[in-house]
C-alpha cells in the first residue's frame, strides 16, 4: 500500500505539467479510433541522444575522454555484429540517428562515430544542451550551432538541400527546453527557433518531452510552427502537414508518440507512453500498438505512419538493453508481424524520415522507402 501511495503521490506532483496536453489527447482518442488500413506502412526512426560522457550516479560529473572513447568504440564494434540480420521491407538496416551534443564536440570520438555511420550504421545530427547554469544568449547559441554544424560537415556528415548549398541538419534540444519552453531554464534564448531556421535546421526531433513541463499542448503531430519563430516556444501551436501542400516554415516539428498506457502488465496505475526506450521500459509489441494508435501521419496519407522513438544509448543503465535481448526480441516480433500482413516496416534515419514526410506533403504515394534520400541528400 505504501508503494502504491508513493507512486500516486509522484504522479499527482507531475499532473500540472501534463494538464495542458490532456485536452488534445482526449480529442485525438475520439477522432483517431478509426481502423488503420491493412497493411499500412510503419516508418520508424530512433533518435539517440548520444552522450558518451554520462555518469548516471552524478549528472554533473563527466566521464573522462579515454573512457568515453572506449564506450563509443565498443558500441561501434558490437552494433554491426548484433544488428546486421535485422532488415526492413526494403532491406535497410535498423539504425540509430546519433544526435551528438555540440557543447561536447570531441574530434577523436566523432571520427569513430562518423566512420561507423559512413559504413551504413546511422547518421549524426545535432544535439545541444545550453543555458543550464545561466540563460544562454542568442549570439552564443548561433555560434555553437554553426561551429558544430561546420565541423560535422567537414568530416563528411550532415546533408545538403538537393545535394548543394550549406549543410543542413536535424536537431534535438537538450533537457527538452526547445526555444525557451522551460521559461528560461536550460535555454534562455527566445529566438532559438529562428536561429535554427537560419542555420540550416530542417526538422526538430525533440518532442515529446512529457512529463517535463516543456511539453507543449500540441501532441502526436507533424507540423509547421504557427507562432512567430523569433519568440519563445512558437511550436506550442502549429499547422498540421498535409498531402498536396508543401510546408514553408522550417524547421518542421516531428513528434514521437505520446499516449496513456492503461494495459501494461504489472502496473496498478496507468503509465505514460512517451516513446523513450530504456532498460526499465524497453520496446515491446504492446508499446508498438500504442505507437500506431497515436496515428502520427501527414493528413491525407493515413497509410504512412511515423514513429519517432528516442533513447540514450551511452547511458550505462540502458546500453545493454538497447544492444541486447529486449531490442532483438522486439525487432524479431516486428518481422513476424510483418509476415502476418499487419504492416510494412521501414527503418529510417531522422533525415530519411523528414524526406518521406515531405514526399507525403507533395502527394507521393506507394512505398515510402522510395523517397528516403531527397530533398535532403546525405554526403
Amino acid at each position: 500500500m505504501k508503494t502504491a501511495m508513493s507512486v500516486l503521490t509522484r504522479r499527482l506532483a507531475k499532473l500540472p505539467a501534463n494538464v495542458r496536453w490532456m485536452p488534445a489527447y482526449v480529442g485525438q482518442r475520439v477522432l483517431r479510433r478509426r481502423h488503420l488500413p491493412k497493411p499500412f506502412h510503419l516508418v520508424i526512426a530512433l533518435a539517440d541522444h548520444f552522450e558518451p560522457y554520462i555518469v548516471p550516479q552524478n549528472p554533473r560529473i563527466l566521464l573522462g575522454q579515454s573512457q568515453q572513447l572506449k564506450r563509443v568504440r565498443d558500441w561501434c564494434r558490437q552494433y554491426p555484429r548484433l544488428f546486421d540480420s535485422f532488415r526492413d521491407s526494403s532491406g535497410a538496416r535498423f539504425r540509430h540517428t546519433y544526435f551528438y551534443p555540440a557543447e561536447h564536440c570531441d574530434p577523436d570520438i566523432l571520427a569513430v562515430l562518423a566512420d561507423h555511420c559512413q559504413q551504413g550504421w546511422g547518421e549524426i545530427e545535432i544535439h545541444l544542451h545550453h543555458g543550464v547554469d545561466a540563460p544562454d544568449t542568442a549570439e552564443n547559441t548561433r555560434e555553437a550551432l554553426v561551429r558544430f554544424r561546420d565541423f560535422l560537415a567537414g568530416i563528411g556528415c550532415l546533408s545538403r538541400l538537393n545535394g548543394t548549398g550549406p549543410p543542413r541538419y536535424a536537431f534535438v534540444h537538450g533537457n527538452w527546453a526547445l526555444a525557451n519552453s522551460a521559461d528560461g531554464r536550460c535555454c534562455g534564448v527566445a529566438s532559438e527557433m529562428q536561429i535554427l531556421a537560419e542555420t540550416g535546421c530542417y526538422a526538430d526531433f525533440t518532442l515529446p518531452s512529457a512529463p517535463s513541463s516543456c511539453q507543449v499542448p500540441k501532441i502526436n503531430a507533424l507540423y509547421e510552427c504557427k507562432g512567430v519563430l523569433s519568440k519563445s516556444a512558437p511550436h506550442r501551436r502549429g499547422r498540421d502537414l498535409s498531402s498536396g501542400r508543401r510546408p514553408t516554415v522550417f524547421p518542421i516539428i516531428i513528434q514521437g508518440p505520446l499516449m496513456i498506457d492503461w494495459g501494461r502488465k504489472g502496473r496498478f496505475f496507468p503509465a505514460l507512453e512517451n516513446s523513450a526506450l530504456t532498460a526499465v521500459n524497453p520496446p515491446t509489441l504492446h508499446r508498438c500498438q500504442l505507437w500506431t494508435r497515436a496515428a502520427i501521419a501527414v493528413k491525407g496519407r493515413p497509410d504512412w505512419l511515423f514513429v519517432k522513438l528516442h533513447c540514450h544509448a551511452m547511458d550505462p543503465c540502458d546500453t545493454d538493453a538497447l544492444l541486447g535481448n529486449p531490442m532483438h526480441t522486439f525487432l524479431q516480433e516486428l518481422a513476424d508481424e510483418e509476415k502476418r500482413g499487419r504492416f510494412v516496416t521501414h527503418f529510417v534515419t531522422a533525415r530519411e524520415m523528414t524526406n518521406i514526410i515531405l514526399a507525403a506533403c507533395e502527394g507521393k504515394s506507394g512505398v515510402p522507402s522510395l523517397f528516403r534520400n531527397s530533398p535532403f541528400e546525405s554526403r
